[in-house]
């Protein structure tokens, strides 16, 4: 496939006409170099200097991240961004970004990847963002420890930012967002939910948990949005037969 008809499946498979309007991720192509052919196309969660480095390194033709370089607001083509866009130019590499879309999506979105991964069920749209619900809410057949949640994560209490145990001991309800969803338990609270799950932790949001009666695990903005360029990376291979690789720069926040 070419760089032409990369961009067409992606746009179908992510749906991204939903967020036209409350997303700032410039969603797309940011870097193109051309209708060129595809052989092999890497995902990152990060468009940066390291990630880039290692993509020309694994010889991939377009990298696709969920956090590209453009946000709505122009930005001067110097220091670290000039560097940027020079080695993407200079190395003939393409980049692509999908923000919004690929946290929502129910297929191979950030969230429903986590809900997935935790084999939650009944799984319904939750947390709503300027009128689109982003994250996703589920349930257990067995309620689980606060512990035995973190081993389906594959992750630990020492790699997690924060883990605000205040409400009940067994968990059956789960609200996810991934990446920096702290403000959006409120939203949890009012559903009930048992444990709220997210990427970034917030000082303001303590006593709200506290008061609420409710478990948040704060388990990384990173972490939590790898889950999406994975499964992506993943159906890409399986659906079009295209090389893929996931690139794993974590920032431990």
């Amino acid at each position: 496939m070419n760089t032409e008809e990369l961009d067409s499946y992606f746009r179908e498979i992510l749906n991204m006409e939903i967020v036209e309007g409350i997303d700032s991720s410039m969603n797309g192509f940011q870097v193109d170099q051309g209708k060129r052919k595809v052989n092999k196309v890497a995902f990152a969660v990060d468009a940066s200097l390291e990630t880039f480095k290692r993509a020309v390194n694994l010889n991939a033709d377009v990298l696709f991240v969920h956090h590209g370089l453009f946000w709505g607001v122009p930005i001067a083509v110097r220091n670290s961004h000039y560097e940027r866009l020079s080695f993407l130019i200079q190395n003939n590499l393409s980049l692509y970004a999908a923000h919004l879309p690929l946290d929502l999506n129910s297929d191979i979105g950030n969230n429903y990847g986590i809900a997935q991964k935790l084999k939650l069920e009944m799984l319904k749209p939750f947390g709503s963002y300027k009128g689109v619900k982003i994250g996703v809410t589920g349930t257990f057949k067995q309620e689980k420890a606060i512990d035995e949640i973190l081993d389906l994560l594959d992750t630990d209490k020492k790699e997690v930012l924060k883990i605000l145990p205040f409400g009940k001991k067994m968990i059956s309800s789960i609200a996810i967002i991934s990446g920096g969803g702290t403000r959006e338990i409120s939203q949890a609270l009012e559903q009930n939910i048992d444990l709220y799950i997210t990427g970034d932790l917030s000082h303001e949001i303590y006593h709200t948990c506290l008061e609420g009666n409710i478990n948040m695990i704060s388990a990384g903005h990173y972490f939590t949005e790898t889950f999406g360029p994975k499964l992506l990376s993943q159906k890409l291979n399986e659906d079009k037969n295209v090389e893929t690789v996931f690139i794993d720069v974590p920032t431990g926040l």
